[in-house]
């Protein structure tokens, strides 16, 4: 049974369109508009006293990074405190590999993969130490990782593993417990990106054990672009030292002290400087929401509503890209056919807004707010698109891609 009904007034878009493209940025909620006059009357009315005195239901400006993480914990099983909110991913990955130890030269390899999202393998390999090995382990289908082949590869040379938890082609679930396990049983550590987990799949770092968990709010959480989590174990935050850093991260911030930097023990130990405040307002509806309907909810009916899109795209005799186990697959189905870009932007035409991966396909997303005709719509409208030639007018435009 669907789970819509209820909730589907909140969020504005879907009285203008069919909207199944929150596998990238997610509808956004009503009560946004409220949280952003929230944050400008408290600008208006207070001014600089904001950083240090509450307005309202919320808190101070200053503390504004961890509250909003700790509404973020729940939804991957981590404890309060645990989580800090950054402007994007890459921030959040560049101070953290800033802050690990790379000294053991006989740990020099990073274990990474072919089908983690770029700025990911950017931000990681990037600001690694010159004597640092990338493995990166290559998919044999564009769809999954070989299992058996990625855990061989975590090995007693291995100081990170750096991983999406869900591929962002075609949504394969990776198997987070089992390389943290084997990370952790050769003594590395592991880093997973959840922009495509949670909010979509249940997801317990706790529970997994997982060192560092990497997420944004932008996609399944409703909340909007500038909105980047991360986890940090509590048991590791002592050892990590940051060279990418910033007064929110000192100890003392408004001793204004050049000459020593004493890092904070709390998750603020990984800030930087000062945060977009705005931001931290817009995400928390999403993630309120997202927290009443509740995750195992969100996901049985999106095993059902995905279920239902590959019954529809294969009987249509389209190509799936997405695990047809639905174990295995997170929220996203990706379908392939000749044409594919094109019919993707004949979709667009038509107001049934989806994304297009080049070596993918057409990516087609439902939510808890989706409802089934929306599904069957838009299998309907590709099957009509290819019928008509509608996708013919957009076959030589390879413009900005969703």
């Amino acid at each position: 049974m669907s789970i819509d009904a209820r909730w589907r007034s909140e969020f504005p878009i879907l009285s203008t369109c069919t909207y199944l493209i929150s596998n990238s940025l997610g509808a956004m909620p009503r009560a946004v508009y409220a949280r952003l006059t929230d944050y400008a009357d408290t600008w208006a009315t207070l001014g600089v006293r904001a950083w240090g005195q509450p307005h309202g239901d919320n808190p101070t400006w200053w503390e504004l990074k961890r509250a909003v993480g700790d509404k973020i914990a729940p939804l991957l099983g981590a404890p309060t405190g645990s989580v800090l909110v950054h402007e994007n991913a890459s921030i959040a990955n560049s101070i953290l590999i800033s802050a690990l130890d790379f000294a053991d030269t006989r740990r020099n390899k990073v274990v990474i993969c072919d089908q983690d999202f770029p700025s990911d393998v950017y931000s990681v390999t990037r600001n690694l130490p010159p004597h640092m090995e990338v493995v990166m382990i290559r998919s044999h289908d564009g769809i999954s990782i070989d299992t058996d082949e990625l855990l061989a590869a975590i090995d007693e040379r291995t100081r990170l593993v750096s991983l999406s938890h869900v591929l962002f082609r075609s949504a394969y679930i990776m198997p987070l417990a089992a390389i943290t396990a084997q990370a952790h049983q050769v003594g590395a550590q592991v880093l997973f990106n959840g922009y495509h987990s949670v909010g979509i799949i249940p997801v317990d770092v706790t529970a997994a054990n997982v060192d560092f968990y990497v997420g944004g709010t932008l996609k399944w959480l409703c909340g909007g672009p500038g909105g980047v989590f991360l986890y940090v174990r509590p048991d590791l935050l002592p050892t990590l030292q940051p060279r990418m850093t910033g007064w929110f991260a000192h100890q003392r911030p408004f001793a204004f002290d050049v000459e020593q930097f004493d890092l904070r023990d709390d998750a603020y130990r990984l800030a930087n400087g000062t945060p977009g405040i705005a931001s931290l307002y817009a995400i928390q509806p999403g993630v309120e929401i997202i927290a009443q309907v509740g995750v195992e909810a969100i996901r049985q009916n999106s095993i059902r509503q995905t279920t239902l899109l590959i019954d529809l795209a294969q009987r249509a005799g389209y190509q799936i890209n997405t695990p047809l186990a639905a174990d295995q697959r997170a929220g996203t189905v990706t379908v392939n056919m000749d044409n594919s870009y094109a019919i993707s932007r004949a979709l667009l035409a038509r107001n049934i807004v989806i994304d297009y991966r080049e070596g993918a396909g057409i990516r087609i997303a439902p939510h808890f707010y989706t409802k089934d005709e929306e599904v069957h719509a838009a299998i309907s409208a590709i099957g009509e698109i290819i019928a008509e030639g509608g996708w013919k007018p957009f076959s030589q435009n390879r413009a900005f891609v969703t």
